[in-house]
């Protein structure tokens, strides 16, 4: 049977729910996450949900329309002006515009991405030759942990138990199960195919990156992982910073660096090519690149860089994603190059991004071909 206090915080999601993808635009374009809390679950700013409820007023005042008073005149005590008419002197109370944190999985997040962006579902390629085990908890043990134990069917076992030897009493109906009664939770493992995917982000971090710009690929880094995250059992994810030099790198660094020097994008090429073939062979790993820059590159260098990028790295990649980000500082020339290549690798896409409220199309143009 389903209590009352279940129904209604299945009520309570589901408006939070609509709540959250109400605003998701605006929470995917400015980051508006107050941040992680675990490993699966993000805690988002929601406003205040108020339930109407019905006020009564005292006793033998009157019934539905009594009183004095004309049509249209505010209703309050004794006829004073209502809350938020912005008149009066200054106060001692709280505000009505609160806020509050709502936990929600990035399971539903992805769910709710996709839905909102109409993405379609990724088909990994390759042969899903990784194998791991999924434990089902299927079967019943005579034998297990006490954390394991199946109190209803132990109960109704001892039950039995008790009828058949006669012990049984109606007016005194006490059973104490014994060990011969213990049932435990069980279970199998079952090998199951597995999909891999490597994200791999590149990003430029010389002067002309500034931190609004990292603060872009850091908002669009977090919704192109949940999603990607959601259509894969495994994922791994690698970042690449550079100048005119390039390295590996963890995440922190990756959104938090800057360098001095000139930029040269064939140097990261040739740390994602290594890479790839050092850690993500393709015939087992759905490869993602994720591209970003102000489009500064060192001229003489661009040959090389589209050299190794159709030969070494995109022949290996579901998708090659290059994301322009706006700087006054860059030249904006490399995204150019790119077009080049456009017509003759559908797995390459590219995609401007002026400011933070060109996120959200840019991961639909990302992402919008489910590859």
């Amino acid at each position: 049977m389903t209590r009352n206090i279940d129904q209604d915080l299945s009520r309570f999601r589901k408006i939070v729910r609509g709540k959250v993808r109400e605003g998701l635009k605006k929470y995917v374009n400015h980051g508006e996450m107050l941040g992680r809390k675990g490993k699966n679950v993000v805690s988002i700013p929601v406003p205040n949900i108020d339930i109407p409820r019905f006020r009564h007023g005292p006793a033998g005042s009157g019934g539905v329309g009594a009183g004095e008073g004309e049509e249209g005149q505010p209703v309050g005590k004794g006829g004073q002006q209502q809350e938020g008419d912005g008149t009066g002197a200054a106060g001692s109370e709280p505000g009505s515009g609160h806020f509050r944190e709502v936990e929600v999985t990035l399971e539903e997040l992805a769910e709710m991405l996709g839905e909102e962006l109409e993405l379609p579902n990724i088909e990994p390629k390759g042969t899903d030759s990784v194998q791991s085990q999924k434990d089902k908890y299927s079967t019943i043990s005579q034998n297990g942990p006490e954390s394991l134990r199946h109190f209803k069917r132990t109960y109704k076992r001892a039950l039995k138990r008790s009828i058949a030897s006669n012990e049984y009493r109606p007016d005194n109906p006490i059973i104490i199960p014994g060990k011969e009664d213990f049932q435990y939770r069980s279970w199998k493992s079952i090998p199951m195919p597995q999909s891999n995917a490597a994200i791999i982000y590149i990003m430029d971090v010389s002067g002309s990156m500034m931190d609004e710009q990292k603060e872009i690929v850091r908002t669009e880094a977090f919704w192109l992982d949940t999603w990607l995250r959601s259509q894969y059992d495994g994922v791994q994810t690698r970042y690449i910073v550079h100048d005119a030099a390039a390295k590996i790198v963890d995440e922190d660094t990756f959104f938090h660096t800057r360098e001095s020097g000139g930029t040269k994008i064939s140097s990261a090429y040739r740390v994602c090519r290594d890479l790839i073939q050092r850690e993500f062979p393709p015939s087992e790993w759905n490869i993602y690149c994720f591209q970003f820059s102000d489009g500064d590159n060192w001229g003489e260098d661009n040959g090389e860089c589209l050299s190794i990028l159709v030969e070494d790295i995109m022949v290996h990649c579901n998708l090659y994603c290059y994301g322009q980000v706006e700087s006054p500082y860059g030249s904006g020339d490399f995204i150019r190059e790119l077009k080049n290549l456009t017509d003759e690798h559908d797995n390459l896409i590219l995609s401007e991004i002026p400011n933070k409220d060109a996120i959200y199309e840019s991961i639909r143009k990302f992402l919008g071909k489910g590859k």
